[in-house]
C-alpha cells in the first residue's frame, strides 16, 4: 500500500523505451534495413580496430558509427519531414560515399599491413561496410536521379515522397 512503484508505473517507462527505438515500418523498409547495417558494421569495425595494433584507423568507424547513428533515429522519428533545413538526401548521399571510399582504404591499409587477426578482422568487417554504403549510395543516387528527371527541382520536397505523387498523376 505504501508502494512509490506501482504496476501502472512501469507503463511510461515502456513508451519512452520504444519511442527511441525505430518503428517496426520503418525498421523494415529497405533505407531502415540500409542504416541497422550500417550501425552494426561500423560499431563492430570500430570495435575490431580498437583491439587492434592499426588503432591509429580507430576514429572513422566511431565517427560513421555515431552518424549513421543519428541518420536512423532522425529518419525513423522523421525529423528530415520536420526540418527542412537540409538536403536529407543529398547529405546521405555524401556520408555514403566518403564513407564507402574512407571505409575501403582503411581496410586495405589494415589487412595488408598488419599481422594480427582483430586487424584482420577490422579489415573484413570495414570492406562489408564498404559494399553496404556503396549499395546506400547507389540506391540514394537512382532515387535523386529519378526525382530531377521527373522534373522534381521546380518543388522542395524530397525524393522519397515526391515519387508517389508522379506515379499517381502519371496514371491520369
Amino acid at each position: 500500500m505504501g508502494d512509490i512503484e506501482t504496476p501502472s508505473s512501469t507503463h511510461p517507462r515502456q513508451t519512452v523505451l520504444l519511442s527511441i527505438l525505430p518503428t517496426k515500418e520503418f525498421a523494415s523498409s529497405r533505407k531502415g534495413m540500409l542504416l541497422i547495417a550500417e550501425v552494426a558494421l561500423s560499431f563492430v569495425s570500430f570495435i575490431c580496430f580498437a583491439a587492434s595494433t592499426a588503432a591509429a584507423f580507430v576514429t572513422f568507424p566511431l565517427l560513421e558509427f555515431l552518424t549513421a547513428l543519428f541518420l536512423l533515429f532522425a529518419y525513423s522519428i522523421k525529423f528530415n519531414e520536420r526540418f527542412k533545413g537540409f538536403l536529407w538526401p543529398l547529405m546521405d548521399f555524401l556520408r555514403c560515399v566518403t564513407a564507402s571510399i574512407i571505409f575501403f582504404i582503411i581496410s586495405i591499409m589494415s589487412v595488408s599491413k598488419y599481422v594480427d587477426a582483430a586487424s584482420k578482422a577490422a579489415g573484413i568487417f570495414g570492406f562489408i561496410a564498404t559494399i553496404v554504403f556503396a549499395l546506400d549510395f547507389y540506391l540514394i543516387f537512382n532515387e535523386l536521379a529519378t526525382f530531377l528527371k521527373q522534373g522534381g527541382g521546380e518543388t522542395n520536397e524530397e525524393p522519397s515522397r515526391q515519387q508517389g505523387e508522379f506515379s499517381d498523376s502519371d496514371s491520369d
